[in-house]
């Protein structure tokens, strides 16, 4: 009798998954196909295939893929590897509280390649992947101008509170938020942009609309304190960066894959200016063979709108993706470091990870190489490898949770 077992088949989003299959003719060729369909519809597809042992078993823990999506031993290689059937399209999370991820994991008892019509599976099974935790409440904010969600963990704490930012495209995404908040922390997912009654693009910021948001979070009857977090990526982190520079309520930042300067943007604060960014260097733009924007060479180093980070007073953890395509984001946090040495401050540290591109995501993310960007008529370069983006993805979703509770303090066990 042929068992296919997925372990656990109701998790986290952020949860690893366990997969084998028991019961077949022994070293026999088999393929295991994972399908995910998104919020939007957009389904996406891996399959790996394998050889089964003398006991007619797989075990993706233990056994190597001979081909597929991806090749070696890879626990979560189906996951990862993940491919959308419509070109340059990413897994989209928008309802967070009423649905999970469903994957359906199929098990074919020969090679299928996929290329024509495919033969029926001997055994399905499905998992289902939740991004919010029992017991976690969801409360949206029109507070004021601040626009947002936040997420509280179960108990009654106090709890380190954390602003959670995404990039330039704008809008509101919660999933990321979601998820840290079932690791102890009350978390502001934050929009600035293209959301609501907010402006339609980030031409124009104002630093009070963040220091709005962090006080709103610190008056939170389960917040901690006296500091909050900032959590950010690409737009996200140079928004986190010039938080952390200028207001004192930032205690601790995570910077992912940003920038050190301000780029198409102008800073305003009390209604003056406070940071000219610099534009965007557009004749610099590429197009690559495969026809995808290469954009890097948009953001020359420039002095008149580099961020004061050695004005900081909470600590600041610059996290690289070495093979980013999107930004130079190495030679940011090197430049970022560097100032703030030449200041004498020693609240920075940069972790940096060779083979990992621009969209660190929280574990369980496939892979992103090049995907579509709203505004933009070509599909944007990502970079990046498969296993060392993804490997780095689950080691910067652990050390960026234990920089925030080191530097924020850990829930009260009351």
């Amino acid at each position: 009798m042929v068992i296919l077992t997925v372990i656990p088949e109701v998790g986290m989003a952020d949860e690893h998954v366990e997969i084998k299959a028991t019961g077949l003719r022994p070293h026999h060729q088999v393929t295991i196909r994972l399908t995910l369909q998104d919020d939007k519809g957009e389904l996406f597809q891996s399959r790996a295939f394998y050889k089964t042992d003398s006991k007619g078993e797989v075990n993706l823990e233990r056994d190597a893929a001979s081909g597929g999506t991806y090749r070696g031993v890879q626990a979560m290689g189906l996951v990862w590897s993940l491919k959308p059937l419509k070109p340059f399209q990413r897994p989209v999370k928008r309802d967070i509280k009423g649905t999970p991820f469903r994957y359906t994991v199929d098990l074919f008892d020969s090679l299928q390649l996929g290329l024509t019509t495919e033969s029926q599976p001997i055994i399905t099974k499905v998992f289902e992947r939740w991004f919010m935790a029992p017991g976690t409440q969801k409360i949206q904010i029109q507070d004021g101008t601040v626009r947002g969600t936040i997420f509280l963990p179960p108990g009654t704490g106090p709890f380190p509170g954390i602003i959670d930012i995404f990039g330039g495209v704008g809008g509101l995404i919660e999933y990321r938020a979601s998820l840290l908040a079932r690791h102890g922390f009350v978390v502001l997912a934050l929009a600035f942009c293209s959301y609501e009654d907010l402006p339609r693009s980030f031409q124009k910021l104002d630093l009070d609309y963040f220091e709005e948001a962090a006080e709103l979070l610190l008056r939170h009857p389960k917040v901690s304190g006296p500091t909050i977090g900032v959590v950010g990526v690409s737009k996200g982190a140079e928004i986190a960066l010039m938080m952390a520079s200028y207001l004192p309520q930032i205690g601790a930042t995570v910077c992912i894959n940003g920038t050190c300067s301000v780029y198409g943007s102008t800073f305003y604060y009390k209604g003056n200016l406070l940071l000219k960014g610099s534009s965007f260097n557009q004749e610099k733009m590429m197009i690559t063979e495969e026809g995808l924007l290469h954009t890097a060479g948009l953001y020359d180093d420039c002095t008149d709108s580099f961020i004061p980070v050695e004005k900081a007073i909470g600590h600041i953890l610059f996290v690289v993706g070495e093979a980013d395509q999107y930004y130079n984001s190495k030679s940011f946090a090197e430049e970022g470091l560097a100032r703030m040495i030449g200041h004498g401050r020693n609240n920075a540290k940069m972790l940096s990870f060779p083979g990992a591109g621009h969209l660190i995501e929280p574990p369980g993310f496939p892979f992103c190489w090049a995907s579509d960007l709203r505004g933009h008529r070509l599909p944007i370069l990502w970079g990046g490898q498969l296993f060392p983006h993804c490997t780095a993805q689950d080691l910067i979703w652990k050390e960026s949770q234990v920089f925030l509770h080191h530097h924020l303090g850990s829930p009260s066990k009351l």
